[in-house]
Protein backbone atom coordinates (compact mmCIF):
# COMPACT_ATOMS: atom_id res chain seq x y z
CA UNK A 1 0.00 0.00 0.00
CA UNK A 2 1.29 3.79 -0.83
CA UNK A 3 0.59 7.07 1.25
CA UNK A 4 -2.46 8.28 1.26
CA UNK A 5 -3.15 11.23 -1.01
CA UNK A 6 -4.48 14.00 0.68
CA UNK A 7 -7.96 15.59 0.51
CA UNK A 8 -7.66 19.22 -0.03
CA UNK A 9 -10.55 20.53 -0.03
CA UNK A 10 -14.09 19.85 -0.20
CA UNK A 11 -16.02 22.04 -2.49
CA UNK A 12 -20.05 23.02 -2.51
CA UNK A 13 -21.72 23.80 -5.46
CA UNK A 14 -20.92 27.49 -6.78
CA UNK A 15 -23.95 29.46 -7.82
CA UNK A 16 -25.48 27.82 -11.36
CA UNK A 17 -25.56 29.61 -14.22
CA UNK A 18 -27.62 28.31 -17.54
CA UNK A 19 -25.79 27.20 -20.41
CA UNK A 20 -28.38 27.66 -23.19
CA UNK A 21 -31.85 26.98 -21.97
CA UNK A 22 -31.30 23.10 -20.78
CA UNK A 23 -28.72 22.48 -18.96
CA UNK A 24 -28.33 24.64 -15.48
CA UNK A 25 -24.60 24.03 -14.06
CA UNK A 26 -22.75 24.41 -11.34
CA UNK A 27 -18.99 25.55 -12.86
CA UNK A 28 -16.59 23.21 -10.66
CA UNK A 29 -13.89 24.51 -12.43
CA UNK A 30 -11.74 26.70 -13.78
CA UNK A 31 -14.67 29.22 -11.82
CA UNK A 32 -15.09 27.25 -8.33
CA UNK A 33 -11.37 26.83 -7.89
CA UNK A 34 -10.41 30.36 -9.48
CA UNK A 35 -7.59 28.52 -11.65
CA UNK A 36 -7.27 27.24 -14.97
CA UNK A 37 -4.88 25.23 -14.59
CA UNK A 38 -5.27 23.56 -11.14
CA UNK A 39 -7.06 20.62 -12.69
CA UNK A 40 -5.04 19.92 -15.86
CA UNK A 41 -5.32 18.14 -18.40
CA UNK A 42 -9.49 18.73 -16.81
CA UNK A 43 -10.31 22.69 -17.71
CA UNK A 44 -13.67 22.95 -17.00
CA UNK A 45 -16.53 20.89 -15.19
CA UNK A 46 -19.96 22.06 -15.45
CA UNK A 47 -22.69 19.68 -13.23
CA UNK A 48 -25.83 19.92 -14.10
CA UNK A 49 -27.38 18.72 -10.13
CA UNK A 50 -30.70 16.75 -10.82
CA UNK A 51 -33.25 18.82 -11.49
CA UNK A 52 -36.95 17.71 -13.10
CA UNK A 53 -38.39 18.87 -15.86
CA UNK A 54 -42.19 18.38 -16.72
CA UNK A 55 -42.79 17.17 -20.21
CA UNK A 56 -43.14 19.87 -22.58
CA UNK A 57 -42.76 20.50 -26.45
CA UNK A 58 -40.28 23.25 -25.95
CA UNK A 59 -36.94 22.45 -27.39
CA UNK A 60 -34.20 22.33 -25.25
CA UNK A 61 -30.55 22.63 -25.34
CA UNK A 62 -28.00 24.60 -26.40
CA UNK A 63 -27.73 25.68 -30.56
CA UNK A 64 -24.68 25.29 -32.83
CA UNK A 65 -21.20 26.66 -31.43
CA UNK A 66 -17.45 26.89 -32.41
CA UNK A 67 -14.74 25.02 -30.68
CA UNK A 68 -10.82 24.39 -30.68
CA UNK A 69 -8.02 22.75 -29.10
CA UNK A 70 -10.15 20.69 -27.02
CA UNK A 71 -12.28 17.83 -26.43
CA UNK A 72 -16.18 17.87 -24.78
CA UNK A 73 -16.79 14.55 -22.69
CA UNK A 74 -20.49 14.43 -21.75
CA UNK A 75 -21.78 12.16 -18.56
CA UNK A 76 -25.47 11.28 -18.77
CA UNK A 77 -26.89 10.36 -15.23
CA UNK A 78 -30.60 11.13 -15.81
CA UNK A 79 -32.68 12.49 -19.00
CA UNK A 80 -31.23 11.98 -22.76
CA UNK A 81 -29.01 14.14 -24.63
CA UNK A 82 -28.53 14.38 -28.17
CA UNK A 83 -25.53 15.72 -30.13
CA UNK A 84 -24.64 16.59 -33.95
CA UNK A 85 -21.34 18.39 -35.62
CA UNK A 86 -20.39 19.24 -38.44
CA UNK A 87 -17.98 16.41 -38.87
CA UNK A 88 -20.92 14.47 -39.95
CA UNK A 89 -21.08 12.87 -36.14
CA UNK A 90 -24.49 12.67 -34.12
CA UNK A 91 -25.72 10.49 -31.49
CA UNK A 92 -28.32 10.19 -28.22
CA UNK A 93 -27.16 9.50 -24.39
CA UNK A 94 -28.90 8.18 -21.45
CA UNK A 95 -28.16 7.12 -18.15
CA UNK A 96 -24.87 5.74 -17.97
CA UNK A 97 -23.36 6.83 -21.43
CA UNK A 98 -21.09 8.90 -22.52
CA UNK A 99 -19.97 10.85 -25.31
CA UNK A 100 -16.33 11.77 -26.46
CA UNK A 101 -16.14 14.73 -28.99
CA UNK A 102 -12.54 16.02 -30.14
CA UNK A 103 -12.94 19.47 -31.57
CA UNK A 104 -9.35 19.33 -32.40
CA UNK A 105 -8.48 22.05 -35.05
CA UNK A 106 -12.44 22.82 -36.03
CA UNK A 107 -15.66 21.67 -35.09
CA UNK A 108 -19.47 23.26 -34.42
CA UNK A 109 -21.49 21.47 -33.03
CA UNK A 110 -25.31 21.76 -30.78
CA UNK A 111 -26.47 19.44 -27.89
CA UNK A 112 -30.20 19.25 -27.27
CA UNK A 113 -32.49 17.46 -24.89
CA UNK A 114 -33.61 14.67 -26.84
CA UNK A 115 -37.48 14.68 -28.05
CA UNK A 116 -38.40 11.36 -26.72
CA UNK A 117 -37.34 12.67 -23.02
CA UNK A 118 -38.67 16.27 -23.35
CA UNK A 119 -42.28 15.39 -24.23
CA UNK A 120 -42.22 12.72 -21.38
CA UNK A 121 -39.88 14.95 -18.79
CA UNK A 122 -38.58 13.27 -16.21
CA UNK A 123 -35.16 13.53 -13.51
CA UNK A 124 -32.30 15.28 -15.23
CA UNK A 125 -28.86 15.14 -14.78
CA UNK A 126 -25.11 15.85 -16.19
CA UNK A 127 -22.04 16.19 -16.27
CA UNK A 128 -19.48 17.82 -18.87
CA UNK A 129 -15.82 18.14 -19.31
CA UNK A 130 -13.62 19.94 -21.55
CA UNK A 131 -10.15 18.10 -21.64
CA UNK A 132 -7.07 20.20 -23.07
CA UNK A 133 -5.03 19.24 -25.59
CA UNK A 134 -1.56 19.35 -26.16
CA UNK A 135 0.07 21.99 -28.32
CA UNK A 136 1.13 19.35 -30.70
CA UNK A 137 -2.46 18.19 -31.05
CA UNK A 138 -4.58 21.13 -30.92
CA UNK A 139 -5.02 20.85 -34.62
CA UNK A 140 -5.42 17.35 -34.80
CA UNK A 141 -8.87 16.21 -36.92
CA UNK A 142 -12.21 15.95 -35.03
CA UNK A 143 -13.35 12.37 -33.47
CA UNK A 144 -16.05 11.46 -31.99
CA UNK A 145 -16.13 8.36 -29.61
CA UNK A 146 -19.39 7.55 -28.52
CA UNK A 147 -19.39 5.37 -24.90
CA UNK A 148 -22.26 3.27 -23.87
CA UNK A 149 -22.38 1.86 -20.61
CA UNK A 150 -22.31 -1.36 -21.98
CA UNK A 151 -19.27 -1.31 -23.56
CA UNK A 152 -16.87 0.32 -20.63
CA UNK A 153 -14.50 -1.25 -18.80
CA UNK A 154 -16.02 -2.72 -15.28
CA UNK A 155 -14.64 -4.02 -12.45
CA UNK A 156 -16.91 -5.73 -9.69
CA UNK A 157 -15.64 -5.07 -6.00
CA UNK A 158 -15.44 -7.29 -3.24
CA UNK A 159 -18.61 -9.11 -2.38
CA UNK A 160 -20.59 -7.13 -5.06
CA UNK A 161 -19.96 -3.75 -2.72
CA UNK A 162 -20.35 -1.87 -6.01
CA UNK A 163 -18.18 -1.49 -9.71
CA UNK A 164 -15.72 1.06 -11.28
CA UNK A 165 -16.80 1.42 -14.48
CA UNK A 166 -13.97 2.66 -16.49
CA UNK A 167 -14.40 5.22 -18.81
CA UNK A 168 -10.83 5.99 -19.37
CA UNK A 169 -7.54 5.18 -18.27
CA UNK A 170 -7.20 1.97 -16.55
CA UNK A 171 -7.92 0.56 -12.84
CA UNK A 172 -6.98 -2.76 -11.64
CA UNK A 173 -5.91 -3.83 -15.23
CA UNK A 174 -9.51 -2.93 -16.57
CA UNK A 175 -8.83 -0.70 -19.24
CA UNK A 176 -11.67 1.93 -20.36
CA UNK A 177 -12.54 2.77 -24.13
CA UNK A 178 -12.06 6.09 -24.85
CA UNK A 179 -8.76 6.92 -26.64
CA UNK A 180 -6.86 10.06 -25.12
CA UNK A 181 -4.57 12.67 -25.95
CA UNK A 182 -2.78 12.21 -22.35
CA UNK A 183 -3.04 9.98 -19.47
CA UNK A 184 -6.30 10.67 -18.16
CA UNK A 185 -8.57 8.51 -15.49
CA UNK A 186 -12.54 8.85 -15.37
CA UNK A 187 -14.83 6.34 -13.62
CA UNK A 188 -17.91 5.92 -12.94
CA UNK A 189 -18.11 4.33 -9.57
CA UNK A 190 -21.66 3.01 -8.37
CA UNK A 191 -20.93 1.90 -4.48
CA UNK A 192 -23.60 -0.03 -2.21
CA UNK A 193 -23.84 0.90 1.41
CA UNK A 194 -21.07 0.19 3.58
CA UNK A 195 -18.75 -0.89 0.72
CA UNK A 196 -14.80 0.15 1.28
CA UNK A 197 -12.10 0.09 -1.24
CA UNK A 198 -8.90 1.59 -1.81
CA UNK A 199 -7.91 3.23 -4.97
CA UNK A 200 -4.03 4.09 -6.07
CA UNK A 201 -2.88 6.58 -8.26
CA UNK A 202 -0.12 8.33 -10.00
CA UNK A 203 1.21 10.86 -7.15
CA UNK A 204 1.77 14.10 -9.23
CA UNK A 205 -1.84 13.51 -11.13
CA UNK A 206 -4.89 16.21 -10.31
CA UNK A 207 -7.46 15.08 -8.96
CA UNK A 208 -10.99 15.00 -7.88
CA UNK A 209 -14.09 13.04 -6.80
CA UNK A 210 -17.60 14.53 -7.18
CA UNK A 211 -20.66 13.09 -5.42
CA UNK A 212 -23.22 12.65 -8.06
CA UNK A 213 -25.31 10.95 -5.35
CA UNK A 214 -25.44 9.82 -1.67
CA UNK A 215 -22.19 10.17 0.74
CA UNK A 216 -19.09 9.08 1.09
CA UNK A 217 -16.00 9.16 3.48
CA UNK A 218 -12.58 9.69 1.92
CA UNK A 219 -9.31 8.50 4.14
CA UNK A 220 -11.23 7.63 7.33
CA UNK A 221 -11.73 11.51 8.53
CA UNK A 222 -13.25 13.57 4.85
CA UNK A 223 -17.44 13.42 4.30
CA UNK A 224 -18.28 14.30 0.85
CA UNK A 225 -21.97 14.35 0.30
CA UNK A 226 -24.47 14.95 -2.90
CA UNK A 227 -23.16 17.44 -5.08
CA UNK A 228 -20.08 18.23 -3.65
CA UNK A 229 -16.55 18.18 -4.92
CA UNK A 230 -13.76 16.48 -3.20
CA UNK A 231 -9.99 17.93 -4.29
CA UNK A 232 -6.79 16.06 -3.36
CA UNK A 233 -3.55 17.53 -2.89
CA UNK A 234 -0.43 16.44 -5.65
CA UNK A 235 1.31 14.33 -2.76
CA UNK A 236 0.83 10.56 -2.21
CA UNK A 237 -1.10 7.58 -4.28
CA UNK A 238 -3.97 5.92 -2.57
CA UNK A 239 -7.39 6.88 -1.66
CA UNK A 240 -9.61 5.58 0.84
CA UNK A 241 -13.42 5.48 -0.32
CA UNK A 242 -16.16 4.35 2.02
CA UNK A 243 -19.80 4.82 0.46
CA UNK A 244 -21.69 5.83 4.02
CA UNK A 245 -25.16 4.81 1.47
CA UNK A 246 -25.86 4.25 -1.93
CA UNK A 247 -24.18 6.39 -3.70
CA UNK A 248 -22.56 7.59 -7.22
CA UNK A 249 -18.79 9.40 -7.68
CA UNK A 250 -16.84 10.54 -10.80
CA UNK A 251 -13.21 10.52 -10.63
CA UNK A 252 -11.28 12.12 -12.72
CA UNK A 253 -7.52 12.21 -12.63
CA UNK A 254 -5.15 13.29 -14.86
CA UNK A 255 -1.55 13.90 -15.89
CA UNK A 256 -0.81 18.14 -15.97
CA UNK A 257 -0.46 19.35 -19.33
CA UNK A 258 2.89 21.80 -18.62
CA UNK A 259 2.46 24.06 -21.42
CA UNK A 260 0.78 27.63 -21.61
CA UNK A 261 -2.84 28.02 -21.49
CA UNK A 262 -4.95 30.17 -23.22
CA UNK A 263 -8.72 30.37 -23.26
CA UNK A 264 -11.01 32.47 -24.46
CA UNK A 265 -15.16 31.33 -25.28
CA UNK A 266 -15.24 28.53 -27.23
CA UNK A 267 -11.31 27.99 -27.59
CA UNK A 268 -8.73 26.84 -26.03
CA UNK A 269 -4.92 27.52 -27.30
CA UNK A 270 -1.75 28.01 -25.69
CA UNK A 271 -1.46 31.60 -27.24
CA UNK A 272 -3.81 35.15 -27.68
CA UNK A 273 -2.26 34.95 -31.82
CA UNK A 274 -4.06 31.66 -31.57
CA UNK A 275 -6.94 32.64 -29.83
CA UNK A 276 -7.39 35.62 -32.34
CA UNK A 277 -6.74 32.87 -35.55
CA UNK A 278 -9.41 31.23 -34.32
CA UNK A 279 -12.32 33.43 -34.53
CA UNK A 280 -10.98 34.77 -37.93
CA UNK A 281 -11.24 31.03 -38.97
CA UNK A 282 -14.80 30.69 -37.52
CA UNK A 283 -16.12 34.18 -38.98
CA UNK A 284 -14.43 33.32 -42.30
CA UNK A 285 -16.54 30.13 -42.15
CA UNK A 286 -13.64 27.35 -42.13
CA UNK A 287 -15.35 25.54 -39.19
CA UNK A 288 -17.68 23.41 -41.79
CA UNK A 289 -21.48 23.97 -41.48
CA UNK A 290 -24.26 22.55 -38.98
CA UNK A 291 -27.74 23.55 -39.25
CA UNK A 292 -29.28 24.90 -35.77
Amino acid sequence: MGTIKQVESILNPPPFHWVGNGFKVHNYFPRGIHSDTRMSPFFLLDYNAKMHYPPSSEKRGVGVHPHRGLETVTIAYHGKVAHHDSAGHGGIISEGDVQWMTAGKAILHKEYHHQSYVEKGGDFQMVQLWINLPAAHKMTEPRYQEIPHSKMGKYVLNNNEGVVNVIAGSFKDIKGAAKTFTDVNLFDIRLEKGSVFTMSLKQDHNTAILVVEGSICLNEKHKAHTDQLALFENNGTDIKIESLEKSVILLMSGEPIEEPIYPYGPFLMNTKEEILQAYEDFNNGNFGYLED
